[in-house]
């Protein structure tokens, strides 16, 4: 077996960038015994409502990878914590943005979960990850450079409207189901958000991720992340904070895969109307 140090690849021709990291092929998939994120487990020997630390496989530099708990309790889901938890958590998600963008190379973090065995989360604990990386990676970057911001006027994709904040389903969504979440006025990431805003934020995922799990009377499989700006704000002044969920599911436990011709050519069919997402999700609300 040929063995490589980590190394950071670019397709000559598209691209696109690609982190080998051939160490993590050795990382459990399963925990060995009880799940190391109940108090008591591996990650968390003492009582907590929330916590972060440094992920013992990281997928970029040692210390710029974290994992987020959202709550000691291994049956909750971020749609079943109140208000109140669930703030405590979007606290700790600008507290370690700002904490990671402090190191040396933390130019940009993102915060993202991936839930359900589906997208390939090994331990349903409710719980999230931060990366910070030492640039401003592809995707968002191309997001702030076309002055991205939340549709004026969403029509039958918004999903529901409250205190400054918006939730719709994606126009040109990939996914069957594809929303966004986003403030009316500009606001460029987690650290700038004042006290108000960060408890909307936080009550406003409580409602969203609670009727997504009752879009298919079953928990759903998602990848959530934030899009928020880099650690040199003026350098960016485009930015605009936003949050996407995306599931796979277009029917319970139906998945709708990404065909080849779809990777081969860079164009997605979906087979379900973001509208239809929309109208079914503003029933839940």
């Amino acid at each position: 077996m040929i063995e490589m140090a980590r190394e950071i690849r670019t397709d000559t021709y598209l691209g696109t960038v690609v982190h080998v990291v051939a160490d993590r092929q050795n990382r459990p998939n399963l925990p060995i015994a009880g799940c190391p994120f109940c108090v008591g487990g591996l990650e968390s020997p003492d009582p907590y409502s929330v916590r972060a630390f440094a992920n013992r496989w990281p997928a970029l530099d040692e210390g710029y990878c974290e994992v987020v708990l959202y709550s000691p309790d291994h049956e909750a889901t971020f749609g079943t914590l109140t208000n109140d938890e669930a703030l405590s958590v979007v606290n700790l998600w600008a507290e370690r943005t700002q904490a990671l963008r402090e190191k040396p190379n933390g130019e940009y973090v993102i915060v993202f979960e991936n839930r359900g065995a589906e997208i390939g989360a090994t331990i349903s604990h409710p719980h999230g990850q931060i990366y910070a990386f030492d640039h401003v990676p592809p995707r968002p970057a191309r997001m702030i450079a076309a002055g991205w911001e939340p549709e004026a006027s969403a029509g039958e994709l918004l999903i529901l409207e409250i205190d400054g904040w918006r939730v719709y389903s994606e126009y040109a969504a990939v996914y069957p189901v594809s929303l966004r979440i986003a403030p009316v006025h500009r606001i460029t990431d987690l650290a700038e958000m004042n006290a108000v805003d960060r408890a909307i934020l936080a009550s406003t995922l409580v409602r969203v991720f609670a009727a997504l799990d009752a879009l298919f009377d079953a928990p759903l499989p998602y990848m959530m992340w934030i899009n928020q700006a880099p650690r040199t704000p003026q350098d960016w002044p485009e930015a605009w904070f936003n949050i996407e969920i995306v599931s796979p599911w277009r029917a319970q436990g139906l998945p709708r895969f990404i065909a080849g011709v779809e990777v081969a050519s860079g164009e997605f069919f979906n087979p379900v109307n973001p509208a239809d997402v929309a109208t079914r999700l503003r029933a839940l609300m």
